[in-house]
């Protein structure tokens, strides 16, 4: 397999605590990552390293590197963020559309991206509708408010959103976790097919989510990487007693 991304002792700080600790990690192209562990472990903080999103917080500090196929380092001071954050696309815990149009919630970010033409528009919406498994759903009332949506089709909305400006690399950061069983695997569905078109990493709180979706699963505890390795080993024959713990509810 090809590695995607390069993470390499990557640290993490927010003030002078620190939540991630000498991270080092490889991720595979065309393959589902999931990443697991407890409350407060770091997961969520490691995944928005991976498109610079802790940039916002002015408290945090990172260190390391996060270096993609192309040999770049997305922490390299000369880095365009605005492409960074095109190329790596981000898919938070709750549904997040914005209050427009289910057309306009797609087109939003092409435009920022200086495509113009009407039709040019309505080929993204529609490809990235399709991409996300909600065309048949909603291709009928574009015009219509995004927030009229359910929460499982804003969720497949907002990844649809993701897909529009043609990222390599999806992040999702719990995805699921507000969303009924049927929705959550429509979701799950989605992610099986996107892999074969992109790079996708998702934290998850639900290990069966992890067995059925993922490649390769990566156990993070206290902003330690505990272990990582095929989905099927971690949770068959973890290597480390803490993985096994954590996996089998023993831990605490």
């Amino acid at each position: 397999m090809v590695t995607k991304i390069k993470i390499r002792d990557l640290n993490v700080f927010f003030g002078e605590k620190q939540a991630l600790n000498d991270i080092n990690l490889d991720i595979e192209e065309n393959s589902v990552t999931a990443i697991i562990g407890p409350s407060g472990c770091g997961k969520s903080t490691f995944i928005k390293c991976l498109n610079r999103m802790n940039d916002t917080i002015r408290e945090c500090k990172v260190t390391g590197k996060v270096i993609l196929r192309d040999g770049t380092d997305i922490y390299d001071s000369k880095m365009d963020l605005v492409r960074v954050r095109k190329n790596i696309g981000m898919v938070f815990q709750k549904p997040n559309p914005f209050p427009k149009s289910i057309f306009e919630n797609i087109a939003f970010a092409p435009r920022i991206h200086g495509v113009k033409n009407k039709k040019d528009l309505a080929n993204i919406v529609e490809e990235s509708l399709r991409k996300a498994a909600i065309w048949d759903e909603v291709k009928d009332r574009l015009d219509k408010p995004a927030y009229d949506l359910s929460g499982g089709q804003q969720q497949r909305l907002c990844i649809a959103r993701a897909l529009a400006v043609n990222p390599e690399i999806l992040l999702l950061d719990e995805p699921c976790s507000a969303l009924d069983p049927i929705a959550t695997a429509k979701i799950e569905e989605l992610l099986v097919e996107l892999k074969n078109e992109y790079t996708v990493v998702i934290v998850t709180h639900n290990m069966q989510q992890a067995g059925r979706v993922s490649h390769k699963t990566a156990f993070f505890y206290m902003g330690d990487l505990i272990e990582y390795g095929d989905t099927a080993q971690i949770f068959e024959n973890p290597k480390e007693e803490l993985t096994e713990r954590y996996i089998t509810g023993r831990m605490g």
